[in-house]
């Protein structure tokens, strides 16, 4: 029995020594497998890495720039939007066009002191202030000419009113819209009529710089109305001029056309950039982006006039009895040119200067004086001869 048994037993052993030996090997093989497709998938993550990257990159940047589109045209939308509704805010609150036109509320240069024209290089110059009706105080600057720069130092206000009785002549200089009777250029203009032998008077016109009172058409007219009296009242004989520049020539045309049919016309009136009337100045104005606008006139021009507002310079000059002259520069970007050419020609035949005389005084684009610097001119004293 033993004998049977011992082979049995060795076969076993021998079958279970080949079959541990397989199974080994086996999972050797295996173990060997999975070491391969894992390396596999880690050298396949290599590439793959980048990519993805990438394309969160590329995502990141298009939501950017999808962003930045979505506020661009939000922001497009609401000046849109804007721009379309400008034209109802005026047209149902005409009080803002006024302002558009007046800009009293623009005062350049800042930061001066107007009692004190002597700041501004006027040493020969005195500060008043009138009082052409109730509530209402206009600030008042009055420079003698040059040759009394000295006589002029330190002297009162009595002084200076009783001076207007000299044998020189008086420019009375109504200012155009914006600022005050303290801006550059216009200092720069008293300096030079000044110098040529003139009294200047100039003025802030109710609403403006240091003047109390409302803007309006009436209003300004009046207060340039009371300066000529005030003027006259204190020069005796002596030739007094009204010179207006810009929206002031508006100003000066009311004035001299009432003072003609009173009879106590001015001795010259003088209009530096004019325009027609202001429909056509507001229609013909650079800044005026509205103007091909789609109802323009009822939007625009019409709450102009429902706020009484018409300084219409082509009516009054068909009134006025005096020598007048007009000046303006051809590369004026505020007044076009054509305006004071049109309002010349229409002066010129009128009846009322049969007996005076009427010039028209461009200044070639080459010179640069625009808007406000025709003072520059060295032809400027031949001129006003």
């Amino acid at each position: 029995m033993r004998k049977r048994t011992e082979p049995v037993t060795l076969e076993h052993e021998r079958c279970a020594a080949s079959g541990s030996s397989s199974s080994g090997s086996a999972a050797a093989a295996l173990d060997a497998d999975c070491r391969l497709k894992q390396n596999l998938r880690l050298a396949g993550k290599g590439p793959a890495e980048p990519r993805c990257a990438a394309d969160a990159g590329m995502k990141r940047a298009l939501g950017r720039r999808k962003s930045l589109w979505f506020r661009l045209r939000k922001i497009l939308l609401c000046v849109l939007g804007l721009y379309v509704a400008i034209p109802f805010l005026i047209k149902l609150c005409p009080g803002i066009q006024a302002k558009l036109i007046f800009l009293n509320f623009v005062r350049v240069p800042y930061f001066i002191d107007l009692k004190k024209p002597q700041d501004q290089g006027l040493n020969h110059t005195c500060n008043y202030y009138l009082q052409p009706e109730e509530d209402v105080t206009i600030g008042v600057w009055h420079t003698v000419p040059a040759i009394w720069w000295k006589d002029a130092q330190g002297k009162d206000q009595m002084w200076y009113e009783d001076a207007l009785a000299s044998s020189h002549p008086i420019i009375l200089y109504l200012h155009g819209n914006a600022g005050t009777r303290g801006g550059d250029h216009r200092v720069e203009l008293y300096k030079v009529l000044s110098s040529l032998g003139y009294h200047v008077v100039t003025f802030d016109y109710r609403g403006w710089g240091d003047s109390v009172g409302t803007p309006s058409e009436r209003g300004m007219t009046y207060d340039a109305l009371h300066v000529f009296d005030w003027i006259k009242a204190r020069s005796g004989d002596n030739p007094v001029y009204i010179w207006g520049h810009s929206l002031g020539t508006g100003v000066a045309t009311n004035l001299v056309r009432r003072l003609c049919e009173r009879e106590t016309p001015p001795d010259a009136l003088i209009l530096e950039s004019p325009f027609t009337n202001i429909r056509e100045e507001a229609k013909s104005h650079p800044f005026s982006i509205y103007r091909y606008f789609p109802g323009f006139d009822w939007f625009f021009l019409d709450p102009i006039t429902s706020s009484g507002i018409k300084f219409a310079n082509d009516e009054n000059v068909k009134h006025i009895s005096c020598s007048l002259l007009i000046l303006h520069a051809e590369d004026d970007p505020v007044v076009p040119f054509q305006l004071g050419r049109k309002l010349y020609n229409i002066a010129a035949p009128s009846r009322s200067f049969r007996d005076f005389k009427v010039q028209f005084i461009p200044f070639h684009s080459d010179l640069g004086y625009r808007h406000k610097y025709i003072y520059k001119s060295p032809e400027l004293p031949r001129i006003l001869r």
